[in-house]
């Protein structure tokens, strides 16, 4: 009978509720005990988002959803303001409409039988913590990204208590951050800890850390030994459980995208040979500048490898004849429908902006990226998966897309030369090994499973 309760808040981007769909359901169909209210917070514009929850519930039984009304007083992002303080000042303003939620969920008697244990919420929902406190439930958090940035936030956390002052772009300095093997750049850091308030809202989010009952994320011990091991070492910060990869690997396309050249895309593979495409994506808000996009045109004109570029530009900037120059070679659409290109055996590289989730989509079906971060924490998993695990092909570590820094052809067509070339496959070794790793982790016994596992008799006791 599934007659416990967990209650998850995401932040309300895909980014970041796709993973909590999928440990929702990593969670139901390993424990027929469990069963998941998802709060949706609202912020402007994202009627996408509504939508992508629609198209997914029925594939999700023992999940509901309910929204949180939208705030009066609607919060815009200012200019000069990051998005992490942004989202910070958001979730707290959102946090009497959420106490109010989980109030009425715990007095439902629709609730008869089913008891709530406990409130997962996203990393920048770490505020709510103080709903959790007022209705005496336990509070866990899901970090949808690496270990790696986890431990960098306690680095972080521990720092400012000796030194307030903010980061220092472009100083040169290396820090020493527990958890790494090597020193860490501090130029591939979040632009936002180089901005005060960006600086402030990190700073009381990571110490926010030591007031939950407990860390999920997505990763293994098998993609991060170091990091992993040194949370499963440190007994006077909250239990890390180390449950990723949270994907769904047999995720469908939305059906409001364009299914029709979703077919397309999926037939011209089928033709091609294994390893030979290249595929190009740089995320839902990596929309590129009229400059980068004909230098990355230029670049797949020099490599001369078969490709797909899911291209999201400000505007319509290919250059002239390209297209005509490389018809049968090479498609360009877009949006793609990531995870089954990736699966695909004609793809055998990806140029990535170093999202976490598409890190881990990469990792699981074995293709490696060559990194090109644009924004938020991927210049910092860019460097996580060159220079620390040795999993990727540097193209840059420390890009950030407002800079409107020129990455040439020439760089391109080499990065992407190396991460497709059969003669120094070392890496690409390496993703396959790890690939066929986290699949085994996330089986029965596998170390994810039994991280979940953890995890759910922490919260709902062992199983009888």
């Amino acid at each position: 009978m599934r007659n416990t309760e967990l209650i998850f808040i995401p932040t309300p981007t895909v980014g970041h509720l796709v993973p909590f769909l999928e440990l929702a359901r990593r969670l139901i169909d390993q424990d027929d005990r469990i069963r998941i209210t998802i709060l949706v917070m609202k912020l402007q514009g994202q009627s996408h988002l509504d939508a992508y929850v629609n198209s997914i519930a029925s594939s999700l039984p023992f999940v509901r959803f309910i929204d949180v009304p939208e705030l009066e007083d609607k919060p815009t992002l200012g200019s000069t303001q990051s998005a992490e303080a942004f989202v910070y000042d958001f979730t707290e303003r959102n946090i009497p409409l959420v106490r109010n939620i989980v109030l009425s969920i715990l007095s439902s008697p629709a609730l008869d039988g089913v008891k709530v244990k406990g409130i997962v919420a996203d990393f920048f929902c770490l505020p709510m913590v103080e709903v959790a406190r007022d209705v005496t439930l336990p509070f866990y958090v899901f970090f949808t990204t690496s270990s790696g940035f986890l431990a960098m936030l306690q680095y972080l956390a521990d720092r400012h208590s000796n030194d307030t002052s903010v980061f220092v772009r472009d100083s040169g300095e290396m820090l020493s951050i527990p958890g790494f093997v090597n020193p860490v750049p501090v130029n591939v850091l979040p632009t936002a800890l180089f901005m005060e308030d960006g600086y402030d809202a990190y700073v009381k989010l990571a110490m926010l850390f030591n007031k939950t009952n407990g860390i999920l994320v997505n990763s293994s011990i098998d993609i991060e030994p170091f990091s992993v091991n040194h949370f499963s070492s440190e007994k006077s910060y909250p239990p890390v459980y180390a449950v990723g990869p949270i994907f769904n690997p047999k995720a469908q396309p939305h059906p409001d995208q364009d299914l029709g050249g979703r077919d397309e895309l999926m037939q011209w593979l089928d033709d091609q040979p294994e390893d030979s495409v290249v595929f190009l994506c740089f995320g839902s808000m990596g929309r590129l500048k009229g400059p980068v996009v004909k230098e990355i045109a230029h670049g797949l004109e020099l490599c001369q490898y078969r490709f797909i570029w899911s291209l999201r530009a400000e505007d319509d900037s290919l250059p002239e004849g390209f297209l005509g120059r490389v018809k049968g070679r090479g498609m360009v659409c877009r949006w793609s429908p990531q995870v089954e290109i990736l699966n695909h055996e004609a793809v055998g590289g990806f140029v990535s902006h170093c999202g976490w989730n598409s890190i881990v989509e990469s990792l699981w079906f074995g293709v490696p990226i060559v990194t090109w971060p644009m924004y938020a924490e991927q210049q910092f998993n860019a460097f996580l998966m060159v220079k620390e695990l040795n999993l990727a092909v540097e193209l840059k570590l420390d890009y950030r897309a407002r800079r409107d820094e020129l990455v040439s052809a020439s760089e391109i067509e080499t990065a992407i030369r190396c991460v497709m070339s059969k003669d120094d496959g070392l890496v690409r070794k390496r993703v396959m090994d790890i690939s066929q790793m986290v699949r085994r982790a996330t089986l029965n016994g596998g170390c994810s499973y039994l991280a979940t596992e953890k995890f759910i008799q922490d919260v709902i006791g062992v199983k009888p």
